[in-house]
């Protein structure tokens, strides 16, 4: 399984150990530390349709579920996609760190509970019929 994303690039000198060793191979990833704390994080992408088929099939995905999942992306790579990276900040964490918060609850505008409860605003609450009906969207119960 990836443990960031499945479009993170590995590290070229590791790429002969990708399918017998993969728990061997590096990820081409960073975090964006500040005194202790990771605020940031991101990757260079894998920029080569190749080297992403051989990652997704280590991944147990077919090449018609990568498609189905991810076809925009694989389009892209067969027009010759430089090489990119990109990060993503924790808005939350700086500001916790600038507020002398150990916890990120204490700054985030509508916290939630473990269970992805809003508390405050009593969310998520039951969803109007009709709004389904309009997003063609229907409720499937597995009781």
């Amino acid at each position: 399984m990836s443990v960031h994303h499945p479009f993170t690039s590995p590290h070229v000198e590791d790429l002969d150990r990708l399918e017998e060793s993969p728990g061997s191979v590096r990820a081409q990833a960073y975090d964006l530390v500040l005194n202790g704390s990771e605020i940031g994080g991101g990757s260079i992408r894998i920029h080569d349709a190749q080297l992403q088929s051989r990652v997704f099939r280590r991944l147990n995905i077919s090449d018609e579920e990568a498609r189905r999942r991810f076809g925009f992306f694989l389009e892209a790579l067969e027009y010759g996609t430089p090489p990119h990276g990109g990060i993503a900040l924790g808005l939350d964490r700086i500001v916790a760190i600038l507020a002398g918060e150990s916890s990120i609850r204490e700054v985030i505008a509508f916290p939630k509970t473990a269970a992805a409860v809003d508390l405050m605003a009593g969310s998520p609450s039951p969803v109007d019929e009709r709004q389904l009906t309009d997003l063609h969207l229907r409720v499937a119960r597995s009781d």
